[in-house]
């Protein structure tokens, strides 16, 4: 098995390999065509070159970083706001009516924690999903193999490290549950 099978079915995979490292170069030159386009047709066109699915009703503003680019689908009427990173090593699923706010990170890459295969270039890819009607604020960082489910809200800086239940509000680091009605103001 190839190491790009390996990494798409959640197995123990070299980063190092060479082409992994030929599809993230293209990634690399293909978003800095999007993170330059004015033209948001354009900018989508260049995400399918990708093998991103996005929906023709939801917005992706830039600068835009991903590592492959091949692992993304959006529902419809989401926004992802601009400086977002998602390293798509694994699947990264966003649903419908999603919110994401400026600088908000999405890891699905882990590394080895033995130091040796870490140098070696073992790495773990685990899916992130976010489910519809999801709301997260600026700057949050979603760690590897987190289920967002329908209508949550995270705060603002947030780091998740684990599943967040349906239309839970969840902030700090980690992530923890708030209690309810503890948004000021109705804003995370």
């Amino acid at each position: 098995m190839s190491e790009l099978q390996n990494m798409r079915e959640g197995q123990t995979y070299n980063c190092l390999d060479q082409k992994l490292t030929d599809l993230r170069a293209l990634a690399f030159l293909t978003l800095h065509e999007f993170n330059n386009e004015i033209d948001a047709q354009k900018r989508a066109e260049l995400l399918k070159k990708l093998g991103a699915s996005v929906s023709t009703t939801s917005h992706i503003a830039p600068p835009l970083e991903m590592s492959y680019g091949c692992h993304l689908s959006l529902g419809q009427q989401s926004y992802i706001n601009t400086g977002a990173i998602i390293l798509d090593n694994a699947q990264v699923t966003i649903g419908d009516n999603v919110m994401i706010g400026p600088r908000v990170q999405v890891y699905t890459a882990a590394h080895s924690l033995d130091a040796d295969k870490r140098i070696a270039g073992d790495e773990i890819a685990k899916p992130v999903t976010i489910k519809d009607k999801v709301w997260i604020g600026g700057g949050v960082i979603i760690l590897p193999g987190v289920t967002i489910n329908e209508g949550a809200i995270v705060g603002a800086g947030s780091v998740v490290t684990k599943d967040v239940p349906s239309y839970a509000r969840v902030a700090g680091n980690p992530a923890t549950l708030m209690a309810k009605n503890s948004i000021i103001d109705g804003h995370a």
